[in-house]
């Protein structure tokens, strides 16, 4: 309509035009009927001008949807990037929170997506491996067919971290699933939008409820780099603020794969009352029963990805029932009637009914609401562009509808900071293995002990990333 609009004009200006060229013969003729159609035609041209000016007016009013790169804005799907670990280290754990991820866009999209916009994830095996995760990267950070706006699932500590500034150059926004304490601060993880505690609050939650429970000598077995030096950065913290006795120090001293006698000899001889272990849950087995076998016979915790309740079906899991307390970042499937817990379980019945029961289905759910909610600003703002959907992410408060803390990133680290963490007591009586979450009264082995809980160290804790990015 604008344009035809547009068009008239165009041809009543030119007519206009042509009349005031006629022959100089013709002008005392027309002259009279001239002069007499002036008011017309000029009534006529302040028609046509304010037609134009509404309609620039209107140009004017109506903001321009902007879109770009990892975006169909003719069939309005936004893709995101799941960058996870299918065949790793971390692999048993990772597939199902990956599952569940899928389940949630599912869910959503069948109940319009979000603002009528569908989200589609393009999922890409890093193997738990820092090199193929970059190459993931480069595929979703470019323009092909699998290139996305935004990351919704960024799995590993080092491996987020070797995108931190690539993010940063390509104005891409990520979640990553990783807990490493640098995420808050904007020189290491200005576009890593982190969720729930990080591992070394979660270290300082941990080594006080153990101290209190079990006594004052600690040893310390994680992995090297940003996730298992960060947790015993946490349980150091803790240990200096407390008065705690560190009596064997392996930060770092356990790499995957390798032979690990010595890490198993320097717990067995130490005296340590209790062990904190940032591992994956196989490593975390060898050490377990090789130190049980070795004669100790003290207490074991460490931050949440070191344990799997797969391992109560092998010979540690007798070990774990009388010794190990599991630390967590939030509830556990069926715990609570929050609506989120609402969604996800009848989400995860319908969609994967005979899907493994597991509770690590409620992280794939929050970082679905934490991407959700980012979008779903961007599409408010009218920007979903990756420029947009970022700036949409650095000031968004997104409601994790009580699976965990609503979480903001916008400000001072210190006030947006989660300091809660969940302590479990690895309980064989309660586990239901082989359980689908079609399945009611499942459990994977866990009793709540205490939580949400945050220590007195956590919060006084000023901020800082408890170890440097690598």
């Amino acid at each position: 309509m604008r344009k035809l609009r547009w068009l008239l004009a165009v041809l009543c200006a030119l007519m206009l035009v042509a009349a005031s060229c006629g022959s100089d013969d013709d002008d005392s003729t027309d002259a009279g009927s001239d002069a007499g159609s002036s008011d017309d035609s000029s009534s006529m041209d302040d028609d046509m001008g304010d037609d134009m000016s509404d309609d620039m007016s209107d140009d004017m009013d109506e903001p321009m949807f902007m879109t770009g790169i990892g975006v169909d804005a003719d069939n309005m799907v936004i893709r995101v990037g799941v960058n996870t670990d299918l065949s790793g280290a971390f692999a048993p754990l990772t597939t199902k929170i990956t599952d569940a991820h899928q389940v949630y866009w599912e869910w959503l999209n069948d109940r319009g997506g979000i603002q009528g916009w569908t989200v589609e994830p393009v999922i890409l095996d890093n193997q738990y491996d820092v090199p193929t995760h970059l190459e993931n990267y480069e595929v979703m950070a470019g323009d092909g067919d699998e290139s996305v706006v935004m990351f919704s699932t960024s799995t590993g500590s080092p491996h987020t971290a070797s995108t931190a500034q690539r993010l940063v150059e390509d104005q891409m926004a990520a979640v990553p699933l990783s807990w490493y304490s640098g995420w808050a601060d904007p020189e290491i993880g200005a576009n890593v939008f982190e969720v729930q505690a990080n591992y070394c609050i979660e270290g300082m939650n941990g080594a006080t409820y153990m101290s209190e429970t079990y006594g004052n000598n600690l040893a310390i077995a994680t992995f090297p780099g940003d996730y298992g030096q960060d947790g015993a950065a946490g349980v150091k913290v803790a240990a200096e603020a407390l008065g705690l006795n560190v009596v064997y120090d392996g930060e770092g001293a356990v790499v995957p794969g390798a032979d690990q006698t010595p890490v198993i000899t320097g717990i067995a001889s130490s005296g340590a009352d209790w062990v904190w272990l940032a591992t994956n849950p196989t490593t975390a087995a060898e050490i377990m029963g090789g130190a049980y076998q070795s004669g100790f016979t003290g207490q074991w915790t460490g931050n949440g990805p070191t344990w799997n309740p797969l391992l109560l079906n092998t010979a540690v899991g007798p070990i774990a029932d009388q010794l190990y307390t599991h630390s967590y970042y939030s509830v556990l499937w069926d715990v609570g009637e929050s609506q989120g817990m609402q969604d996800m379980i009848a989400a995860m019945r319908e969609y994967r009914p005979d899907a493994p029961f597991d509770d690590v289905y409620v992280i794939a759910w929050i970082e679905g609401l934490v991407a959700t909610q980012i979008l779903d600003a961007a599409i408010s703002n009218g920007d979903l562009t990756r420029a947009g959907v970022l700036a949409a992410a650095q000031n968004v408060t997104v409601d994790l509808q009580g699976l965990a803390p609503n979480q903001s990133y916008g400000g001072d680290p210190n006030a947006n900071l989660v300091r809660e963490t969940y302590i479990y007591d690895v309980d064989l009586s309660l586990y239901t293995p082989g359980a689908t979450v079609s399945d009611e009264g499942s459990n994977n082995g866990f009793s709540l002990i205490k939580g949400p809980y945050v220590s007195e160290t956590a919060a006084n804790w000023d901020y800082e990333a408890c170890v440097a990015i690598s």
